[in-house]
């Protein structure tokens, strides 16, 4: 059977009931709509409407001070990719065109875009939240709307690649092409990421691939309008991946911040600027348990911007596909004998 992974993000708590029964109304009329967030902005709005509305969104912690940047790393040396992962828990991947051409992420984002600046008929086709009972795939805004404490600024293509496949006939056909590629072309570099990790564990190559960590594959492909207020809202709340390993694909608006951390102890947001050729790798919750901690899973968020376009990107969240294969023992007591 599949593991079931669940993030947890920080969201604010409503301050009564009546605000919530308020909110939930709004909620709904805002999901049956069908049109997202993009349809809000397609209507014309100027404010950020009161679900969206984050109290000091950006107050927990300051910027990071110049210089400081998110580590890049070759695919073709080890060594730094464990390292990266361990200091970090986030690092930006270059030299990984054998696998992913160089044009690829371009296609693939701006296949994204095309979905999402459909005409809202097209795009409402497409509207539902059910994954398992939409095929594998869902298309909607806020995948945890009617949980959260405030709305993030977003709609997202969310489609489940392992261990099941999806009916790839729900794949919007704009895009349809492009996420199947990815899919098959990000499995790769996450086989080569998994195997440099596991080395700087003192583990064979195969380690993570054996333990079954390529096999839960789920897809999100996000579209984050232009916002009157990106003062007002987040395109994403601080939060970590609970899987194994992440390999995302963004496009050069920018907005992603890491949370790094220094060994006195000082925290801020770091920056993720867009890095042209590159993919950013994260290492999740259960790389962390399973490296015995030695690799960081790290908090991150997107934040919006008075940008006159749109952000798009795509991450694949790589899992193990089936139960008593996580944290795999060797791995823990390896980790700790180093």
């Amino acid at each position: 059977m599949p593991i079931l992974i669940i993030t947890v993000l920080h969201y604010p708590i409503m301050a009564s009931s009546a605000a919530a029964a308020d909110r939930a109304a709004l909620v709904k009329a805002f999901d049956e709509s069908r049109t997202g967030v993009r349809g809000l902005v397609e209507s014309g709005v100027t404010t950020v409407p009161e679900i969206f509305r984050h109290p000091d969104p950006y107050a927990s912690l300051p910027l990071a001070p110049p210089g400081v940047s998110i580590p890049v790393v070759d695919l073709s040396l080890p060594s730094p990719a464990a390292d990266a992962a361990r200091d970090w828990g986030f690092f930006y991947l270059v030299n990984h065109h054998a696998m992913l051409p160089a044009d690829f992420p371009g296609r693939l984002l701006a296949a994204v875009r095309a979905f999402n600046e459909l005409p809202a008929p097209e795009r409402a086709a497409h509207y539902g939240r059910a994954v398992v009972g939409g095929g594998g795939v869902s298309y909607s805004s806020n995948v945890d709307l009617y949980r959260s404490g405030a709305a993030s600024w977003r709609d997202t293509v969310q489609i489940m690649f392992g261990p099941s496949r999806p009916d790839e006939g729900r794949i919007p056909a704009c895009c349809r092409a492009e996420v199947l590629e990815w899919d098959a072309r990000a499995a790769a570099v996450a086989r080569a990421v998994m195997a440099l990790l596991c080395e700087g564990l003192g583990l064979g190559a195969a380690a993570l691939e054996e333990a079954s960590c390529l096999e839960g594959k789920m897809m999100v492909c996000h579209y984050y309008p232009v916002c009157p207020e990106p003062e007002r809202t987040m395109g994403i709340v601080p939060h970590t991946d609970p899987g194994v390993l992440t390999v995302l694909a963004q496009d050069g608006v920018g907005g992603l911040q890491v949370k790094h951390t220094t060994e006195d102890g000082e925290s801020y947001w770091v920056d993720a600027k867009p890095l042209p050729g590159a993919l950013l790798i994260n290492v999740g919750d259960l790389l962390q348990i399973m490296s015995n901690d030695k690799y960081k899973s790290v908090e991150h968020r997107v934040v919006m911007n008075s940008h006159e376009d749109a952000r798009v990107s795509s991450a694949i969240f790589f899992n193990p596909g089936k139960r008593g294969d996580s944290p795999q023992m060797e791995m823990l007591r390896s980790a700790t004998a180093k």
